[in-house]
């Protein structure tokens, strides 16, 4: 999405200040004022599809046990494979979505919070112009580069849905079937592809660092036995918000990361019961992902956009983020913590009772 964005963003701003492919894409000096309205109108389209698409990447992320990087992590120390994560979240994500979704709608349609504006004309035809001129420019050879590079996508999802081997071999085999069929092999062509989320494994690195020193000095130990010392139904809200509230204030992967291994080791002291332990994976899991958009720190696919090349070019600040998704905080949270507090216990036990899960 980033990188698309990226290109329609530099097709159209070439077009506009009448400059060449080596025009500096931050450089609106010379633009004609009747331009800039339009590119103007034109970020605030782009704020509005990365926003959403960042959004929809923690709606979809909390379902599954590849969606998000502590969704592994909990699911390992679960003993969960992807059906029985998807099932066991579905109590709580799923009525997300559908809440998640009309949110969309709604501020899309109202125009709230930097929501709502459209694709201008102008630019939809320099966009269309350059595609119909990019497709008469294609060779063969591109149009079957193109069908190798969508059955290798294809690959991408069967393999991550079926599990079929661990994420990380399974990235690397896209990387390989990617760059080999495609016939890009100068290892300085393929670096280009990795330098945007340079700035992202960097903080990721400190991120994982600083769960060592948390877990080292468990720091989080005080509030994991103020929870383990409330009732069973009362654990597992509280589970939710502390984790909902460090999680947006800080990296949701080392937050998920530090209450899971802390629930587990409560579990194999006998603080809490096996069943119980397994929902409060899942209200660890949904308290991580789901409040974490509040701000760009929790989530990845946040801080990833702030940190890319598209940020500053369609004006995307810390601030904007927070504000623009101030409404799916609220609704998110919110529709998370009702269905842990009313629909997870007994939709998991009816579950059970038709024998699709089963507790290990």
């Amino acid at each position: 999405m980033i990188s698309v964005a990226v290109g329609f963003y530099g097709i159209y701003h070439r077009v506009a200040s009448s400059r060449t492919e080596d025009t500096d894409l931050q450089d609106d000096s010379h633009i004609d004022k009747h331009y800039k309205v339009v590119l103007e109108q034109f970020r605030g389209f782009l704020r509005s599809l990365m926003m959403h698409a960042g959004v929809g990447t923690a709606l979809g992320g909390v379902m599954t046990m590849v969606g998000e990087p502590q969704n592994l992590i909990i699911a390992k120390a679960a003993g969960w494979h992807f059906g029985d994560f998807f099932l066991r979240m579905s109590p709580v994500t799923v009525p997300v979505l559908i809440c998640g979704l009309l949110t969309c709608l709604l501020v899309e349609k109202l125009r709230w919070f930097g929501y709502g504006e459209t694709l201008p004309e102008k630019v939809r035809e320099v966009l269309q112009q350059f595609d119909d001129q990019s497709r008469l420019q294609r060779t063969r050879q591109d149009k079957i580069r193109l069908i190798v590079q969508a059955i290798i996508g294809v690959w991408l999802v069967t393999a991550l849905a079926l599990h079929l081997a661990e994420v990380g071999l399974i990235g690397l085999s896209v990387i390989i079937l990617a760059t080999s069929l495609t016939g890009v092999t100068d290892e300085h062509a393929i670096g280009k592809a990795f330098t945007e989320s340079l700035p992202f494994t960097a903080l990721l690195t400190v991120f994982f660092s600083v769960v060592a020193v948390i877990i080292d000095q468990q720091l989080f130990s005080p509030i994991i036995q103020f929870v383990l010392q409330a009732s069973e139904h009362a654990q597992l809200s509280l589970f939710y918000i502390f984790n909902g509230l460090l999680s947006s204030i800080s990296d949701n992967v080392f937050v998920g990361t530090i209450y899971i291994n802390e629930a587990k080791a409560a579990m194999k002291s006998g603080a809490i019961t096996l069943k119980q332990y397994e929902l409060l994976a899942v209200a660890i899991n949904t308290g991580t992902n789901l409040p974490s958009v509040a701000t760009p720190n929790g989530q990845a696919a946040f801080l990833f956009l702030l940190t890319s090349a598209l940020a500053p070019l369609i004006r995307l600040s810390y601030g904007r983020m927070v504000w623009m998704a101030l409404p799916y905080t609220l609704v998110l949270t919110l529709v998370g913590l009702l269905c842990v507090e009313f629909t997870l216990a007994p939709v998991t036990e009816w579950f059970m009772q038709m024998g699709w899960i089963a507790t290990l």
